[in-house]
């Protein structure tokens, strides 16, 4: 297979990519890979992503609507009332001064009205008459005043929200060409984990089998309960059986486990028996500098990705969020994160020639970021108090009162972030 990124027998003393580069590296390769643009009804695009601008049909609103109860009136008053109209009705127009028709807000507003008077400051006289005094300025919706027909409202890459699948309706789409959530797959490497029960007798409870599908959801894919499997033997063969199969149905595969060149770590061996190309294999990050990312293309032509994500269940999540979140940015057609900053309250030591991903609690009132405490590589107890982590540069350490960038941990959908 001919690509121009590294091949999958790359030697293992090639140097880590660094951690700014893998992440570019990564969502470029999403990007060139995103999925089909499709059509779909507005009632299934919650989750999906704008494959085309969003643009208006009409101009919104499409005819002058009452913003108020009241009276639509011609002329100086008081006005004869010659009629009523509601919202949903095409009204006569209003030809002879002095004549008024009842009108409900978001009704059409006749033509040849020169005021709308509110309900609320009018009168009747005794003859039945309308009397009052309009105010200024207009009481109505111009056309337009919201967006003029053709007008761009989003731009390709946008996610669908519901407030979206609404400003569509009210523009007119029944349908709307979207890129697809992806679908992601899980395999579980290592015969020293459990998956029930506490740990003993030197087998350690498995962290990552839970965890990762709920992550991936929270990053927009899909997965299935049946795309989780594991944990896979630790065999070669067995190895390549669940990795072949798992690409048959996902966009991407993540692994846990394996990516070193140990005994017993298959992936390397597998991803090359499978004619995998890495994009990414190894980064200068620490926690989690062995993750990796390597590059399928199956016989029907379909590009499929798999990330290799450390068995160290920190360094597994530094994992998604330096790997697979730029990568499923760039898969959905959506723009490169761009990650917000936060004034360091405490010191965090650098990690010399590697980037330092180091969990940090956050203050959102004073924009402040603080380390937490049980943050091995092995451990998951800093995590569960942790918002994201700060990017503390190579060759450098973070000082009270440095502004950091900070890679967020995943939303749960409809959250928005800090």
């Amino acid at each position: 297979m001919s690509t121009d990124t590294a091949s999958a027998v790359e030697p293992a003393e090639a140097p880590p990519a660094g951690w700014e580069e893998a992440r570019a590296r990564v969502y470029a390769v999403g990007l060139s890979a995103a999925l089909p643009a499709v059509s779909r009804p507005l009632a299934e695009l919650d989750g999906h992503t704008l494959a085309e601008p969003l643009t208006t049909r009409t101009a919104l609103p499409a005819f002058p609507t009452s913003s108020v109860d009241g009276w639509a009136v011609r002329g100086t008053g008081p006005w004869q009332v010659v009629g009523r109209v509601l919202a949903g009705g095409r009204p006569d127009p209003l030809t002879d001064d002095g004549t008024t028709v009842e009108i409900a807000t978001g009704a059409m507003v006749p033509e040849g009205t020169t005021a709308v008077l509110r309900v609320e400051e009018s009168t009747r006289t005794a003859d039945g008459l309308v009397a009052g005094t309009p105010r200024p300025a207009p009481e109505w919706r111009e056309p337009g005043e919201e967006a003029y027909a053709g007008e761009e409202l989003l731009p390709a890459g946008t996610p669908v929200d519901p407030a979206l699948i609404g400003l569509a309706a009210s523009c007119g789409h029944d349908t709307l060409r979207v890129r697809r959530p992806p679908r992601a797959a899980l395999l579980v490497f290592g015969d020293e984990l459990l998956t029930q029960g506490p740990p003993a007798d030197g087998r350690v409870r498995d962290a990552l089998g839970p965890a990762v599908p709920a992550w991936l959801r929270r990053y927009g894919c899909q997965v299935r309960p049946a795309d989780v499997v594991g944990p896979v033997a630790d065999t070669l063969p067995a190895h390549v059986a669940a990795l072949r199969s798992a690409l048959t149905g996902a966009d991407l595969v993540c692994t846990t486990g394996g990516t070193m060149h140990g005994p017993v770590d298959h992936l390397h061996p597998t991803l090359a028996a499978l004619g995998a190309d890495y994009v990414v294999n190894t980064v200068a990050v620490r926690p989690g500098f062995p993750m990796l990312l390597a590059r399928l293309v199956g016989d029907d032509g379909r590009v499929r990705f798999v990330a290799g994500l450390p068995g160290n269940p920190q360094s597994a999540v530094v994992a998604l969020v330096s790997l697979v979140a730029p990568l499923l940015a760039g898969l959905r057609g959506r723009p490169m994160p761009v990650l917000p900053h936060a004034t360091l309250a405490e010191p965090i030591p650098g990690r010399g020639e590697y980037t330092h991903l180091a969990l940090v609690r956050l203050d959102r009132v004073a924009g402040t970021a603080h380390p937490v405490r049980h943050v091995g590589s092995a451990m998951l107890r800093g995590l569960a108090g942790a918002d994201g982590f700060a990017v503390v540069r190579p060759g450098t350490s973070g000082q009270p009162g440095d502004r950091v960038p900070v890679v967020p941990l995943p939303l749960l959908p409809g959250e928005r972030a800090w």
